[in-house]
């Protein structure tokens, strides 16, 4: 069954989001949680981080970083998140313990998938497959990709982009080992706990 892998929005205040994770994570359906950030400095998302990381592990939850292989090490997180211009994977693996999660953004490229996993990334992650007002993709890959990727690779397969509970049955059964979603549960009209068990129904009944 697909798991849920939630994305932190671009921006965020430390207590008030802090309180926002814990309730989410508290539903113990989320797998792995992104710290994603945009325009902050190295030392603002170290800080962040410790913080985030402690919510994450006392709820059984992944904490990745996004971009930074080194301030991921740095702050002890379970593993990194790096897109095409985040550095190479094959230093990111030559850098970090065994069991450090290193995972690649893909957008639509079958290329950057195999080339990924020859580099020794845990999983590939490919989208956007909906529109998304969070962030302005480098794909729009089809479902067939998904397809592809479990028939030609060995790598768990994340889908991105616009996904709700309301449009992911085409990427589960696609074969979508996670489902990465961030306004969907971050903007949802009642709260964050609700978005989740939605989406997670959703899933199920899939």
């Amino acid at each position: 069954m697909s798991q849920i892998y939630l994305i932190s929005p671009p921006q965020v205040e430390l207590k008030t989001f802090s309180k926002r994770l814990e309730n989410a994570l508290e539903t113990s359906l989320v797998s792995v949680f992104q710290l994603r950030l945009k325009n902050y400095s190295d030392q603002e998302v170290k800080n962040i981080s410790h913080e985030f990381k402690k919510i994450c592990h006392a709820n059984n939850c992944l904490f990745l970083l996004n971009d930074s292989c080194e301030i991921a090490l740095d702050v002890g997180a379970d593993g990194v998140h790096l897109g095409v211009e985040d550095g190479s994977i094959l230093s990111a693996r030559n850098k970090s313990p065994k069991n450090f999660m290193i995972g690649a953004s893909c957008y639509d490229s079958r290329d950057l998938a195999v080339l990924a996993e020859e580099q020794g990334a845990d999983y590939l992650s490919f989208g956007a497959f909906f529109s998304s007002n969070t962030k302005k993709s480098r794909g729009n890959p089809s479902l067939e990709i998904l397809e592809w990727s479990k028939a030609q690779l060995s790598l768990p397969i994340v889908a991105i982009g616009g996904i709700t509970d309301q449009n992911c049955g085409s990427v589960v059964k696609s074969g979508a080992d996670f489902l990465s979603v961030i306004s969907y549960v971050w903007s949802h009209p009642q709260d964050e706990k609700i978005a989740l068990q939605n989406l997670h129904q959703a899933i199920v009944g899939q």
